[in-house]
């Protein structure tokens, strides 16, 4: 099963000098039977889409969360075993929680499938999102409007081979 583990640049480059994403327990994203519903889609790789969406969205976060992060959004996507992923119940209910698992253990980088990064001119989108993402939370619209606009920008794929290149 594919999971998408969302982090920033600084944390992709802890992960490579690491080897591994973690520590766990670990947030990520995939097709979960609620995004199945909600997506309304029997398309896997448009639910896979979906699911890695969730988790840029998540990596925003975390950019908002460290105004020294580079502004760019991160996203692993990583082969686990079935059974590895277990709903995860504090992403709460709603919207927010959708396809939202926790993985208990850190994954090894070397079964990351691909990368996903943001082009360097999503930087700007992305930077004006994270300033923005509190509003958004609180319901405005032109907020919510300006965090969209992050969405817009494709994440990028690379090899995990090219990560050092990615983080240098």
């Amino acid at each position: 099963m594919r999971v998408y583990v969302p982090l920033t640049l600084s944390g992709l480059a802890a992960a490579h000098g690491a080897g591994e994403v973690g520590p766990g327990p670990l947030t990520a994203y995939t097709v979960t039977p609620g995004l199945r519903e909600w997506y309304a889609s029997d398309d896997i790789e448009e639910l896979e889409y979906a699911a890695l969406n969730r988790a840029a969205a998540a990596s925003l976060r975390m950019i908002a969360g460290d105004p020294d992060e580079a502004r760019r959004r991160v996203v692993v996507a990583v082969e686990v075993p079935e059974g590895a992923a277990v709903p995860d119940p504090g992403q709460g209910p709603g919207a927010a929680s959708l396809g939202a698992v926790r993985i208990p253990a850190p994954l090894p980088l070397a079964e990351a499938a691909a990368v996903h990064v943001d082009a360097g001119d999503a930087e700007k989108d992305v930077a004006a999102a994270a300033a923005a993402l509190g509003a958004a939370d609180l319901g405005d619209d032109d907020a919510l409007f300006i965090v969209d606009g992050a969405g817009y920008h494709e994440l990028l794929w690379f090899g995990v081979q090219e990560i050092p290149q990615l983080i240098g």
